[in-house]
């Protein structure tokens, strides 16, 4: 393969590439948790949380897609296995499945998560002077922020 010259050295490619890795593992492993409690929620709300959750997961499966390829394009390989999102993840999973009050406030507290790992990851983009990489991430704040506010909205 040819040499990568995108006006970024390989050190900052390097740099913003290991927090767009915590970024992915973040975003894979709240993606997984909302399609898991997409499947599992029961109750009152049911049928509004249900819809919700898929929406949810939909807008995320898409999301981990741009970031794996973005650290490609930076010309380092993606993480794309458990054991290695589980290590990088700052998402704790969680165990059995919670009653829909819960599950809104996990999902509440793990899109406030992938807004801070996004707000470091920001942060060694700019370092970077890596517009690309700092663009996607600002744009994944945005939308973790505004999902974190209607799941906050929820349960007020």
């Amino acid at each position: 393969m040819t040499k990568i010259d995108i006006g970024i050295s390989e050190s900052n490619r390097e740099q913003a590439a290991e927090g767009l890795k915590r970024l992915l593992a973040d975003s894979y492993t709240l993606y997984l948790q909302t399609h898991n409690f997409h499947w599992n929620v029961v109750g009152p709300r049911f049928r509004e949380l249900h819809l919700m959750f898929e929406e949810h997961y939909t807008e995320l499966a898409t999301a981990v897609d741009d970031i794996a390829e973005r650290i490609r394009t930076l010309d380092v390989a993606a993480p794309g296995t458990y054991k290695e999102f589980a290590r990088l993840s700052s998402i704790e999973e969680v165990d059995g499945v919670p009653d829909a009050e819960v599950m809104v406030d996990l999902l509440t507290k793990g899109h406030e998560q992938v807004v801070r790992t996004s707000r470091d990851v920001l942060k060694l983009a700019q370092e970077a002077d890596d517009e690309s990489t700092a663009s996607l991430v600002s744009d994944r704040m945005r939308i973790h922020e505004k999902t974190a506010w209607m799941l906050r909205a929820l349960n007020k």
